[in-house]
């Protein structure tokens, strides 16, 4: 499997939007519509999507789910940690923190798909289940303090945690919607990944500053670095299982999700600076995805 390829395709598309905002007619207007469309109505329909649908199996899955969670936080404590190391403004480093530890759904579902089985792909279906309510708190965690409203209001009033939390209570439930419900809503949710990734084109500049730069580069160094070593030596001093092994590391080296600007620019951070860290993760993940598949398979 060429991964490189495998991801080649969205970051041209960020490309493609990029160039459609700077050299066509195009006003910046269309595109602040089309970002709440995805904020609003597109994600949230994926998510609750992917939660009704998803088998829970939690008992036997729950070192790894829990070793998955304990090192999205650790890499949101590091990336705070930017505030001594690197003194950086205020808006932009709380706006960059939930890069560091949210990934691409995307991404981890297309190379799923060409590298697990049958059971794989349910395994990593519970992980992003589990793992998605958790990424979305810490994000509104890190921007609560930009919006006049309180944490717990800012997470009542999330669309991405609504919706996860939803899906998963119908799911629990045995909720089963009619046919023609399911079906739009899968074509919704189907439209966000490419409306989403336009959108962060549409917004992509260069940071303003060489600080702003290192900023950047730290951030991406947790994500597709720090976060998969650690959840592989984690997985290997826990003896999980060879599939949960693959299946955390796999989820871990994934770059961010592109719902990070989104929600960034909703809560009145810097989206700007939020865009370049997506977009240099996505490129970067070309070659350090295949670089972890090795070592799973090195260390398995």
């Amino acid at each position: 499997m060429n991964t490189a390829f495998l991801l080649l395709p969205d970051f041209i598309l960020i490309l493609i939007a990029w160039g459609i905002s700077r050299y066509t007619p195009l006003r910046q207007s269309v595109w602040e519509s089309l970002e709440q469309l995805v904020y609003w109505v597109l994600f949230p329909c994926l998510l609750f999507n992917s939660a009704i649908h998803a088998k829970l199996v939690w008992a036997d899955n729950l070192p790894m789910i829990l070793l998955l969670g304990t090192c999205m936080c650790t890499m949101g404590a590091l990336a705070y940690s930017a505030k001594w190391l690197f003194n950086p403004d205020p808006i932009n480093l709380v706006s960059g923190i939930q890069t560091t530890f949210r990934f691409n759904t995307y991404m981890v579902l297309a190379v799923a798909s060409r590298m697990l089985d049958a059971a794989g792909l349910e395994l990593m279906a519970i992980t992003i289940a589990f793992l998605v309510p958790i990424s979305n708190v810490l994000s509104v965690l890190s921007l609560a303090h930009r919006s006049s409203q309180s944490l717990m209001m800012e997470l009542l009033k999330n669309p991405f945690v609504l919706a996860t939390m939803a899906g998963l209570l119908c799911n629990f439930l045995g909720v089963h919607l009619p046919d023609a419900i399911e079906v739009n809503l899968s074509r919704l949710g189907n439209a966000s990944i490419t409306l989403g990734l336009m959108t962060v084109g549409a917004s992509l500049k260069w940071v303003s500053t060489k600080k702003d730069g290192v900023l950047v580069f730290y951030w991406v160094f947790l994500k597709l670095i720090a976060l998969p070593a650690m959840t592989l030596v984690g997985a290997t001093l826990l003896h999980l299982p060879p599939a949960q092994k693959l299946n955390a590391v796999l989820f871990a080296c994934m770059p961010t999700a592109t719902s990070a600007y989104v929600m960034t620019n909703r809560m009145g951070g810097n989206g700007a600076i939020v865009a370049v860290t997506i977009s240099i993760m996505t490129l970067l993940a070309a070659l350090t995805i295949p670089m972890w598949i090795h070592l799973i398979q090195v260390y398995s």
